[in-house]
């Protein structure tokens, strides 16, 4: 029976496809299914095998572990030389969104507050 390994939804494509490469250099079987035509459905990556998941389940926690770990250390490194992205630099580069979003969210925020008073 087919089993669920990783979803697909919202993941950079890089990272797809080092999980595809991943489970294919350890030779667990594996299909794929997108979103679909309206983008409603799980787009993911599935096993054939259900016996597999053992080892492909350990496999994607190391390799997710080093990827966040070396994604951590990217930042630190960008946060030091001074190119990391701050809410003023995305407040230049888009102020419309952030102000729409601040007004919303302080919309939301009194809505929910004089519910209650």
């Amino acid at each position: 029976m087919s089993r669920l390994i990783f979803k697909l939804r919202h993941v950079p494509d890089d990272e797809a496809e080092d999980v595809r490469q991943l489970l294919h250099d350890h030779d667990i079987d594996f299909y794929e299914t997108s979103a679909g035509n309206w983008g409603i459905s799980m787009p993911g990556i599935w096993l054939r095998n259900d016996d597999d998941y053992g080892l492909a389940s350990s496999l994607l926690a190391e390799y997710q572990s080093q990827r966040q770990r070396e994604s951590r250390a990217q930042y630190e490194a960008d946060k030091a030389a001074g190119r990391a992205e701050t809410q003023l630099d995305r407040l230049r580069q888009e102020p419309v969104k952030v102000i729409l979003y601040f007004c919303l969210c302080a919309a939301l925020i009194y809505v929910l507050v004089t519910a209650f008073y």
